[in-house]
């Protein structure tokens, strides 16, 4: 920890930014676990991607989000992805088999 004013500064912004990332992980494995439970059928009745397709989108957000190397933008990318299936593909998903 350092010292001061402005390393207690730092050290907020640091924390801030871990919980941020530790987040966005559990959102982005949440989105490829519940991508991984419904058939390869159901995204086509619901006209969607296909399963291999979200699921390697999904699959490939984790990673990145775990690689310790600065890929913001690719990262944005996917963390966009994992919000689109959770908002769009999962409910339309979820719908057929409430049917």
């Amino acid at each position: 920890m350092s010292g001061g004013f402005v390393g207690a500064i730092s050290d907020v912004e640091l924390w801030i930014n871990v919980g941020i990332a530790f987040a966005l992980l559990v959102i982005k494995i949440f989105a490829f676990v519940s991508s991984l439970l419904y058939s390869g059928q159901a995204y086509v009745a619901a006209d969607k991607l296909t399963k291999p397709t979200w699921t390697a989108i999904l699959g490939v957000g984790v990673l990145l989000q775990l690689v310790p190397i600065n890929l913001s933008i690719i990262n944005l990318a996917m963390t966009v992805a994992a919000l689109v299936y959770l908002a769009d593909v999962r409910p339309a998903l979820a719908g057929l088999r409430r049917r």
